[in-house]
């Protein structure tokens, strides 16, 4: 398994879908010029809407979505593997699934991933959140293969959740991706040190790129797209401003960290 550059593309989304898209799709063209073979995008890409109501009233069935076309195009036209972290799916009247979607060299959706563990919280600052209301949260974990290994996917919240994570690592994931939009307060707190855990826990890259800066709709995000290698360094990061954010993915140094710290080989049952 041969060493690639990967990127984490940082957005500022809003509620314009065709505005998010021509930036989503210049930011990638800039990581390719980078050198990047694998292009992650935030959650939420391309629809930042002012509540789970106006989400829901702008979204598409899968086979509709208007972004997914232009994207899978991309990744033809430049030969990369392309991670959109996140588009607003329909999959019912009052709900859609926040759903990552890899694109393969060849145009191809190769595996999609809807994010299993869903935001609800009253935050200090008076902020609330209730995902659940209008989001149908996801069942299934993946691990999808790639010329490099296999990669786990998740999405913003899934972080909080360790589990998770040790259950890709043991499918043979050596790297995950948790492309996210932070709220600043939490941000702020346990952005940097919940990345770092899961890559170290498990001997594992950590591509995490976020929505940063102060949105149209008001809503702020943390931003700090992160990389971060299987021994907790972090290899690349972003500020709050859009962008792309790039550094070199070695599969071997997840074996390395593995081989020092072989804790996925100590997991034992234990009762309660």
């Amino acid at each position: 398994m041969s060493a690639f550059r990967a990127a984490c593309v940082q957005l500022r989304s809003s509620d314009d879908v065709a505005e998010n898209i021509r930036v989503t799709c210049e930011l990638i063209r800039q990581a390719v010029a980078g050198g990047a073979a694998f292009i992650a995008t935030p959650e939420n890409t391309t629809l930042m809407a002012p509540d789970g109501g106006a989400k829901l009233a702008q979204s598409f069935d899968e086979a509709r979505d208007p972004a997914l076309p232009v994207f899978r195009a991309l990744a033809k036209e430049l030969g990369i593997w392309l991670l959109i972290g996140s588009l607003a799916i329909k999959v019912s009247e009052s709900k859609t699934a926040n759903r990552s979607f890899l694109i393969d060299p060849q145009g191809t959706v190769t595996v999609r991933y809807s994010k299993i563990h869903l935001f609800d919280v009253d935050l200090p600052s008076g902020e609330k959140y209730r995902e659940s209301n209008t989001v149908a949260g996801g069942a299934e974990a993946v691990v999808a293969q790639t010329p490099w290994g296999g990669i786990g996917l998740s999405v913003c919240y899934d972080i909080r959740f360790p589990q998770l994570y040790r259950s890709l690592a043991q499918k043979g994931a050596f790297a995950f991706v948790a492309p996210s939009a932070f709220t600043q307060t939490t941000g702020r707190a346990h952005w940097h040190v919940l990345l770092r855990a899961r890559a170290i826990e498990n001997g594992a890259y950590m591509i995490a790129p976020a929505q940063g800066g102060v949105h149209a709709n008001g809503r702020s995000t943390y931003g700090h797209s992160l990389i971060v290698d299987p021994w907790g360094e972090i290899l690349a990061e972003g500020g709050t401003e859009p962008g792309v954010f790039i550094a070199e993915i070695d599969p071997a140094r997840s074996a390395e960290a593995r081989a020092k710290v072989p804790s996925l080989t100590h997991d034992r049952p234990f009762t309660l």
